[in-house]
């Protein structure tokens, strides 16, 4: 019982002292004599009444306790996902190891004191018989399971949940609820898993070399095999493009392999990298993963804003222009006219020239209609504020890439304090220190004055690895004859990345090529003078300078996103149930709220239909279809959006379903995530073989989500009697006994 008005110890105190001395008062001088026993009597009446009136007041609620026995529920959730197929469950399967537990261990020791309840686990939790489990369910949702579960017993006494799987959740990045009934997790299967290969993962870099081919990188592990070598295949379109004969270097340590691949450039390729099943192996779907690259797609527009005629801007154009997948824009400055104007020598494409005579895009649509801005050897003072604002915001809201290059662009004092400097990736000035330390260098590869040197990360980022590899790389950069100059910049910003350094006469080493991620866009700096040397200098067949200049303008303008985006799943699989996104802005790249968006899904079959799209609450210009993939293979989405009569633009994207199949990803016993789950709750964890432990556990657990009955005995009938009651029986009493 607890009181809803509880009154705190004091004031208590002076309530019982109050009616005590009220009591006494009333009865120390009758106007009758009264015997002792009598005016005790009288008294003690009068202190019960005012004493059941005070506590009314505070008004007692009484708990009733929730029901015992068999009316206590325990959900028993066992997982029917594929992975459960699996046979590591002492000799048996695990879904059929699941069966016999539930049938012949766990229910017939609760029936007894409990009502178990049995559910099977897929992408949904479903009422089921221990004699009709089937591990046919495409993927294990166990934390929207759990939580389910907790909310449809929510109100009913229930002692605890269990729970049997091998720990695979492959659907939800929810949390489970951490109130509620304890869970007792049972593992099923082998933590130590079964003789097994396993595709990893595999990804694709960006483009490089002509855009004529990439990188796919592709892990791949071996357990319980030892150091056996096997074979790794890489196809295309189901075409084998590559074999290779690898070996890990212990059992079970993952293998890294990068494979340079040549994609179509007109279609969509998908690239798989396999391996053949061993004879033994029992888990063989996790054998093969697969990536999609996508057509190259329309050539990206490229704006180079130059601060003078010469060798620098000569052969920089030369290199890009020769980019079968860039448009290059030029503005060059010559000088001025009678009339002290700045005069600029412009080439570009039809419609163009207009907006750039003056020198810089003359609005921001102008400058918007490009994917990439280099500023090349112009000092800062050139620009207006506003322009270098508009520079900054053409990377950060654009989602354009923007580079800044050559010693005149990084004069001292020339863009410190300007809008333009929060977009670079290194500091302009030494409040950092400015120097960029060893460790991210090859042992004994410290620079020249002004010779560059790669750090660890530019031998393998994509605009610094001019090789086929690493180490190709490394040496074609080491063979680059040194620069003749560079400017001093500050050290890198957090986040930033630094492919390359050179040294000061002193010795310092400093930033020359540094990167890194600026909004929804990129910026780059390369801090050289004279870069045409790596062109003159050496050999003709040389094309270090022409690989080096053409990768940093497509990695730059590649991620910038057109007028009309779509945004697809990356890794769906048959069955999956998602949403495709389409983002609509003008040509100031302003998202679009009333956009008029149609669409169509071409499936692998060919089907085509028409999909609906939704406007996204609280996000402008973001539309939403809802989409389900009951195929494998690619899909293709056509999108134009407009305004009215207008168009806004029109998109084409491909996607991939089924290149993975995440069930048999890492396919031991998950204790890990069951051992978290079952703490978290309240509950406990334990290997099938000692599932007996789990009636135990559930008799001292105390049921939980069930919510007393409350009594308010204020509203009792009872409660009313008794005040009258006893004032009755005083008044009785005093009558009786010749007092009024």
């Amino acid at each position: 019982m607890h009181f809803a008005n509880a009154p705190s110890w004091w004031l208590a105190a002076l309530i019982i002292a109050a009616i005590v001395g009220a009591a006494f008062v009333s009865y120390r001088r009758p106007l009758v004599a009264l015997s002792p026993a009598e005016r005790a009597a009288l008294a003690a009446l009068r202190v019960l009444a005012l004493a059941a009136v005070a506590l009314f007041l505070c008004r007692p609620i009484l708990l009733t306790p929730p029901p015992v026995g068999t009316s206590v529920v325990v959900p028993i959730l066992v997982d029917v996902s594929r992975s459960m197929r699996v046979a590591d469950a002492d000799g048996q399967t695990r879904i059929a190891r699941a069966a016999a537990l539930v049938s012949r261990e766990l229910v017939p020791a609760l029936s007894n004191r409990f009502s178990p309840e049995i559910y099977s686990v897929g992408d949904a939790a479903a009422p089921a018989s221990a004699d009709r489990l089937a591990a046919d369910a495409r993927h294990s949702d166990l934390t929207s399971a759990l939580n389910a579960i907790r909310d449809r017993y929510r109100g009913r006494p229930v002692s605890g949940i269990v729970l049997i799987s091998d720990g695979g959740d492959t659907t939800s990045d929810a949390a489970v609820v951490e109130d509620g009934p304890p869970i007792f997790a049972v593992g099923i299967g082998s933590p130590d898993g079964v003789s097994d290969r396993e595709i990893l993962g595999i990804t694709v870099g960006d483009p490089r070399l002509d855009q004529a081919s990439v990188d796919l990188h592709v892990s791949a592990s071996s357990a319980h095999y030892g150091r056996a070598p096997f074979e790794l295949r890489v196809l295309a379109n189901g075409r084998l493009v590559e074999s290779r004969r690898v070996s890990p270097l212990a059992d079970g340590s993952p293998i890294d392999e990068v494979f340079t691949v040549a994609p179509d450039p007109l279609n969509a390729t998908v690239y798989s990298a396999d391996i053949r099943p061993e004879a033994d192996e029992i888990v063989t779907e996790n054998n093969t993963r697969s990536v999609l690259v996508n057509p190259a797609g329309r050539r990206r527009r490229v704006l180079v804003i130059a601060g003078a005629p010469g060798f620098e801007h000569s052969f920089l154009s030369r290199a890009l222009a020769m980019d079968p997948g860039l448009e290059i824009d030029t503005i060059v400055r010559k000088g001025r006219n009678e009339t002290g104007e700045g005069t600029f020598l412009v080439q570009a494409g039809p419609g163009r020239v207009s907006a750039l005579v003056s020198g810089f895009p003359s609005t921001r649509e102008a400058l918007y209609a490009y994917d990439a801005l280099i500023i090349a050897n112009v000092e800062g003072e050139f620009f207006t504020r506003a322009q270098l604002a508009q520079a900054a915001e053409f990377a950060s809201e654009r989602g354009g890439g923007l580079l800044v290059l050559g010693g005149r662009s990084f004069a001292p004092r020339g863009l410190i304090g300007t809008p333009i400097e929060g977009a670079l990736p290194v500091e302009l000035n030494d409040r950092r220190g400015g120097i960029v330390r060893a460790p991210s260098l090859e042992e004994g590869s410290e620079p020249g004055h002004n010779a560059v040197v790669l750090t660890r990360e530019g031998e393998t980022h994509p605009v610094t690895r001019i090789g086929s590899s690493p180490e190709e790389t490394r040496r074609l950069w080491a063979a680059l004859p040194a620069l003749a100059a560079s400017a001093r910049l500050g050290g890198p910003k957090p986040g930033a990345t630094v492919l390359a350094v050179t040294a000061a006469p002193g010795g310092a080493v400093y930033p020359i090529v540094a990167v890194q991620r600026y909004g929804r866009g990129r910026s780059m700096a390369f801090a050289g003078e004279a870069s045409w040397r790596w062109r003159m200098m050496l050999p003709s067949t040389d094309r270090s300078h022409e690989f080096f200049w053409r990768q940093s303008a497509r990695w730059l303008a590649g991620s910038a996103p057109d007028l009309v985006s779509i945004q697809v799943p990356e890794s769906a699989e048959p069955g999956d149930a998602f949403d495709i996104r389409v983002d609509a802005r003008d040509r100031a790249f302003q998202p679009v709220a009333d956009a008029l968006v149609s669409a169509t899904l071409t499936a692998p079959g060919g089907d085509t239909r028409p999909l609906t799209f939704r406007h996204e609450a609280g996000a402008d210009g973001q539309f939403a279809a809802a989409v389900r993939s009951d195929e494998a293979g690619l899909y293709r989405v056509r999108v134009d959006a407009r305004r009215g009569t207008a168009m806004l633009g029109e998109a084409d994207r491909w996607f991939h379903v089924g290149g993975s199949d995440r069930e048999f990803a890492d396919p031991r016993l998950d204790e890990g995530w069951l051992r978290r789950v079952a703490r978290r709750s309240g509950g406990r964890y334990v290997r099938a073989g000692d599932a007996s432990q789990i009636a135990s556990w559930l008799r001292t657990a105390v049921p939980q989500d069930v919510e007393p009955a409350q009594r308010d005995l204020w509203h009792e009938p009872w409660a009313f009697a008794l005040v009258i009651g006893l004032l009755s029986a005083e008044w009785v009493l005093r009558r009786r006994w010749g007092l009024r």
